[in-house]
């Protein structure tokens, strides 16, 4: 099989070939929905929205080797000025309480800082979910500052505190870029005990094994990136890689996809299923089709049958206690420690 990272001409770039992989996998393991029955939790079910999560398109100055957007500086998928203003009027009517802004890199959609104002024009806590080295891009030189200014959470990934390792997933001199933006986000306040400035970073494996526990990789973080840089911040988020997109083509490629498989299966944790972030999240795809998250979304799974299918048909109470789709890719999600846009959940 013949794979490239380009986003354009790989055989797995089509969603419905990314679920006959899942689908027929060899490895001896239950269906997701099975584990979920014998821990009493199918079909599973929302129990409320807390958090509108839009992915704002697929454009982003990175190609991460894992990344399960497929994003990159081709891609032209990105939502436009209507479909972001349907998203503020859907979050004007609700209590839902934090917009979770991500991409590819969402600060480059051009409706990115209109979506953050009207957001916290109406008092909602936003998050953007930030590569850090879109902030020294030349087109985004007060970005840093703007984001301060509206008290957006910054939720950045970095791969490892080591540039060998950081640059392997992201692209050689990513580290060094990481460190000038999280410096600056530092000197801003970002991270800084008492300032309301919330920095928040994201790791995960660059492998096909599950994370460390979350404390323990936190701990080294903090102790690592303050010593060696004097950098600090709030909390780490560990999250398990997923079984799609670049991550599910490299796992075929190196002959691990049915091994690592059987190892999410096989740590299957009913208490990291009961939390799992679909329950609490909707998911708006850039061209404002719904979802449970943004795995499912990516995927192209949608919203069960009688939920609406678009943000233009928002509608708050078939929505909060749907049921979840859910397939074999979940077991990334309900591995261990559990794994969510926040990282643990038990």
């Amino acid at each position: 099989m013949t794979v490239s990272l380009s986003g354009r001409e790989h055989p797995l770039s089509r969603a419905s070939e990314q679920l006959r992989v899942l689908n027929n996998s060899t490895a001896s393991h239950l269906r997701f929905e099975e584990s979920l029955a014998r821990s009493g939790l199918y079909p599973l079910t929302a129990t409320g929205i807390e958090t509108l999560q839009i992915n704002v398109g697929k454009l982003c100055n990175q190609t991460c080797h894992h990344c399960h957007v497929d994003a990159g500086p081709d891609r032209k998928e990105i939502m436009t000025r209507e479909t972001a203003e349907l998203c503020i009027e859907a979050l004007a009517r609700t209590t839902i309480p934090k917009l979770d802004i991500t991409g590819g890199a969402p600060e480059l959609n051009p409706n990115f800082r209109w979506l953050v104002s009207e957001a916290r024009r109406r008092q909602r806590h936003v998050m953007d979910r930030c590569n850090l080295s879109v902030l020294l891009l030349p087109s985004q030189d007060d970005l840093a500052e703007f984001l301060a200014e509206n008290r957006v959470e910054i939720i950045a990934s970095l791969p490892y505190f080591v540039a060998e390792r950081t640059d392997a997933q992201r692209g050689e001199g990513a580290f060094d870029k990481s460190i000038e933006a999280l410096r600056r986000l530092n000197q801003l306040g970002y991270g800084q005990e008492g300032s309301g400035l919330t920095l928040n970073l994201v790791y995960n494996p660059t492998g096909a094994f599950l994370p460390p526990p979350q404390a323990e990789v936190e701990s080294d973080f903090k102790r690592e990136l303050g010593e060696r840089y004097g950098i600090v911040f709030n909390s780490l988020f560990v999250i398990t890689n997923m079984p799609i997109s670049r991550f599910l083509e490299f796992l075929l490629r190196t002959g691990n996809y049915d091994r690592y498989m059987q190892r999410l299966a096989q740590a299957y944790n009913p208490g990291a299923a009961a939390g799992v972030m679909c329950r609490t999240t909707l998911s708006v795809g850039w061209d404002g089709a719904l979802y449970d998250c943004d795995f499912n979304q990516m995927l192209a799974l949608p919203l069960a049958n009688g939920a609406p299918a678009h943000i233009r048909d928002f509608t708050l109470g078939p929505l909060v206690s749907r049921h979840i789709t859910t397939g074999q890719h979940c077991y990334g999600c309900t591995a261990g420690s559990g794994s969510s846009c926040g990282g643990a959940t038990v």
